[in-house]
């Protein structure tokens, strides 16, 4: 089934080279395809690609000359983090013909840490996630909150067993491949203390107790996490002075289905107590993507005081966002909106929630419902 992606890469690719991120099987491939279907493309995940390519890399040039240039159709080279040598290749020909490329990868990480061409600003850097609501017809949330988003597994038949194995992907391909970490034991067995740090504050000291590893090497192993894209820190919104706030990050997997299989938690039901933890996860997931393809560079943090205030989200300086499981919100869960808004005044306060209408309690905190929050974010409502 063919999903009609938010993140329209046409525009960037007429104007500039690119770079395009994103874990695997988020859809990188197909979005390329589907937007560029006349593009001269190199797959380096094929073995024959690879090994001509490595053994010559002035064949990419070559290639590249016999091809005709077709007007917005850039070339490809998908998975560059394999080849890093060709980007070199790359440099020149955007020098020399003014070539656009898209260059791919599951991770930038291996690119940031080896010393290589980054064609020193000459490219973009874009970002694809897992599939997000307003890309799926009849979206389903709790088939969301208990598999996630991943385009592959989203629509499976056994969405469960590919998790299973998709974990199991990344833990021998992509981390191996990185050569981010000595002991792949013991960065499996943090995978799952990780999942279950899921949506809380990280706190290196006890994950590190918990498995008798130094604190310097699990907070390296989040940051591994971080850099390869398959978790986001989110760190405190500090702008507040009598409430003083954490100064501890959060931290979320990029797929709810993959924190999910890695914590051994499914069966998320409305009402139960995982259902809030992975619908604030899921409500994250969507603003995060949102100011990716909309080109929209505010960040998105989290504010918490030092005695226990939380709100979830603030998005840039003007938008808080609390997020609430429940169909039936109380004054108690608007306290937090209202200290914050004392020193932080915010262009908006928003619960997203699971009743069934819209209001306007006191103090203008709009209390939505999650499916009307989601059409006015995919219809810029909060730019």
């Amino acid at each position: 089934m063919r999903y009609p992606r938010r993140q329209d890469l046409k525009h960037d690719a007429a104007a500039k080279s690119m770079f395009l991120f994103g874990p695997r099987q988020t859809g990188k491939t197909s979005l390329l395809r589907n937007q560029f279907p006349n593009a001269l493309y190199f797959n380096l995940l094929q073995a024959d690609t690879f090994l001509r390519l490595s053994g010559n890399p002035g064949l990419l040039r070559e290639r590249i000359d016999a091809h005709p240039r077709i007007e917005g159709e850039p070339v490809i080279i998908d998975e560059i983090q394999k080849l890093p040598i060709l980007l070199d290749e790359v440099h020149e020909a955007i020098e020399s013909s003014n070539r656009r490329f898209i260059l791919t990868g599951s991770s930038p990480r291996k690119l940031k840490i080896g010393n290589v061409n980054l064609l020193g600003g000459r490219a973009r850097i874009r970002r694809l996630f897992p599939l997000v609501s307003a890309e799926i017809d009849d979206f389903d949330l709790l088939r969301a909150l208990n598999f996630g988003t991943i385009p592959s597994i989203y629509l499976s038949e056994d969405p469960e067993e590919d998790l299973l194995a998709y974990a199991g992907v990344y833990l021998q391909e992509e981390i191996r491949a990185e050569g981010a970490v000595r002991r792949i034991e013991n960065f499996s067995r943090f995978l799952r203390s990780a999942a279950a740090m899921n949506a809380r504050e990280l706190n290196f000291e006890k994950v590190s107790r918990d498995l008798s590893l130094p604190s310097r090497t699990v907070r390296e192993y989040f940051y591994i996490l971080s850099d390869t894209l398959v978790g986001r820190l989110l760190e405190p919104f500090r702008k507040t002075v009598r409430r003083k706030a954490v100064s501890r990050s959060k931290f979320y997997f990029f797929d709810i289905g993959v924190a999910n299989i890695l914590s051994r938690r499914f069966r998320i039901e409305a009402g139960s107590d995982t259902f809030g933890p992975a619908f604030e996860h899921f409500i994250l997931n969507e603003i995060v993507a949102w100011l990716s393809y909309s080109r929209d560079q505010r960040e998105v943090t989290f504010w918490r005081d030092q005695a226990g205030h939380e709100v979830d989200f603030v998005i840039g300086d003007e938008y808080a966002v609390e997020v609430k499981g429940t169909s039936s919100v109380q004054q108690e869960d608007m306290r937090s909106l209202r200290l914050l808004a004392q020193e932080a005044p915010m262009k908006q306060k928003i619960i997203v929630s699971m009743e069934p209408e819209p209001r306007l309690s006191s103090g203008g905190i709009r209390i939505l419902p999650w499916t009307l929050f989601l059409n006015e974010l995919w219809n810029n409502a909060y730019r």
